[in-house]
């Protein structure tokens, strides 16, 4: 039996009643037979006026084989109802604009007016070996610590906020003969607007102090186990409790921050009781003259300047440092200078070509000191780098905290699914840097450093150091070298 036209269509309960009456007609009713009667001449149609009586038609016979008009009806309906609904499952599978996609939007606008949390942490492992030391440098002990153990909560949410709280958990000394372990301290924790017109980003809490490229760049992020010398706790600022604002213009070659801050708040206490606080004003400047569109390729040219001004709570400063690593005895020291205030100012510059990276920073700190007058100390350092497998560092325009370098990615990590494994990334490294206390008669500080990092993934890296100081007559340890190794594990999440 030829299908029916109308079930050409998705059926539906009138078509499907006109179906069946259209079925029953044809089979079962007797034929009428209709006189020819021929219309008027001047009418174009005309009903007929008389019917003939009805004449039963000769009964069909039923088919041989096959189902019933009924049963075929049925089937056909069920047939087009089940591709109807295969057509609609296919096209809410594939189309933006279905219910799932709805969800997702949903959730994208309850993201705008709540908090989305991810939480992280950091584990570094240090072992340090004194290979070589000078009679006069006291107490050059190996050790083992655990350099960094830290857990992070990192959020964003209403649109334009997010918010950082780092805490560590490594026990650490807070004095250099007091073995009193204390834990946790407070590292990051801080709130941001974002996208603010005219001020850019605001932020408000304990984070980096806007000043110096090395220092603002996260430490799993920087190449050496330790930052330069004269970087942190010399004369650029750690964490410190503030508000700062950061901002870039449209091309994003140029950035500047400017900050507020306290002097010297305690990680561990976390307090202060003192009717003078302090103070620590910072600005920082940085620009591109020659960058490509990708952090990933192409030349790059970073120069940068920034000043840090300092009204410390105590009228007492203090410069000196260890030979690049956390723990050990200090090779050069200022002891401590009665002073009102000092200003730091600095340049900066960073060049990316190919798989090679130079980094440097200049600095030169004027001191008010109260008896004494003014004292101006320069420092600085230089590093250069080179990635054996072809990788380069990644430049960061406009990062957590302004300009810096970024998180170093291998183009064949070792950590992967079976097939799919590299060697990692290999990257070697030299460092010189130096600190001048001549004017204050506490001599100079200098030292080399050479070695390689090995990435198994952007998240987990191999570091060697090696480290050779050397200082002159005036300072603490009387002109005095050393050869220090100093190894580390270091992975994050």
């Amino acid at each position: 039996m030829k299908p029916l036209a109308c079930m050409q269509q998705p059926p539906k309960k009138s078509n499907f009643l006109c179906c069946c009456l259209a079925a029953i007609v044809s089979i079962g009713l007797p034929s009428v037979a209709l006189p020819q009667t021929p219309p008027a001449p001047d009418s174009p149609f005309q009903l007929p006026t008389t019917v003939a009586p009805f004449e039963t038609a000769p009964p069909t016979p039923p088919p041989a084989q096959g189902p019933s008009v009924d049963q075929t009806l049925s089937d056909q309906a069920k047939a087009q109802m089940d591709q109807v609904a295969q057509e609609i499952k296919e096209v809410t599978k594939g189309d933006p604009t279905t219910v799932r996609d709805g969800k997702e939007k949903e959730k994208e606008r309850e993201s705008d007016q709540k908090w989305t949390v991810k939480l992280g942490g950091h584990v570094q492992t240090d072992y340090v070996l004194w290979a070589n030391a000078d009679p006069m440098i006291p107490s050059p002990d190996n050790y083992f610590e655990f350099r960094r153990l830290r857990l992070v909560a990192d959020g964003v949410g209403y649109g334009n906020a997010d918010f950082r709280l780092q805490m560590t958990l490594e026990p650490e000394t807070p004095g250099e003969t007091l073995q009193i372990a204390t834990s946790p301290e407070v590292k990051d924790a801080y709130f941001t607007l974002n996208d603010l017109p005219w001020l850019g980003r605001l932020r408000i809490g304990h984070f980096f102090v806007p000043f110096g490229l090395e220092q603002v760049t996260n430490d799993t992020n920087n190449i050496f186990l330790e930052r330069s010398i004269p970087t942190q706790g010399i004369f650029t600022a750690d964490r410190e409790v503030g508000i700062a604002i950061y901002n870039q213009n449209e091309d994003r070659r140029t950035t500047w921050s400017h900050g507020i801050f306290l002097d010297s708040i305690s990680d561990s206490l976390k307090d202060r009781f003192d009717d003078n606080q302090g103070t620590r004003l910072s600005s920082r400047y940085t620009w591109l003259p020659i960058a490509s569109d990708s952090s990933t390729s192409g030349p790059l040219l970073h120069l940068g300047a920034g000043a840090l001004h300092t009204i410390d709570h105590n009228q007492l400063v203090r410069f000196r440092a260890r030979p690049q690593i956390h723990e050990g005895p200090r090779l050069i020291d200022s002891g401590l200078i009665s002073a009102t205030d000092f200003t730091t100012g600095n340049v900066e510059l960073a060049a990316i070509w190919r798989s090679f990276t130079l980094q440097s920073e200049a600095f030169l700190t004027r001191v008010d000191r109260i008896n004494n007058g003014a004292v101006e100390l320069p420092g600085g350092y230089v590093h250069l780098s080179w990635f054996l497998t072809g990788e380069n560092r990644i430049y960061e325009r406009f990062g957590q905290h302004g300009a810096q370098f970024g998180r170093n990615v291998p183009t064949s990590p070792l950590l992967g699914k079976r097939g799919k494994r590299g060697p990692g990334a290999w990257e070697l490294k030299v460092r010189w840097s130096y600190l001048d206390l001549d004017r204050l008669d506490r001599g100079q500080y200098n030292d080399i450093s050479s070695g390689f990092n090995w990435y198994w993934s952007d998240r987990t890296r191999i570091m060697f150091d090696w480290i050779h100081p050397w200082t002159t007559k005036e300072t603490v340890v009387q002109g005095a070298e050393a050869d220090i190794l100093g190894m580390r594990f270091d992975f994050n999440w």
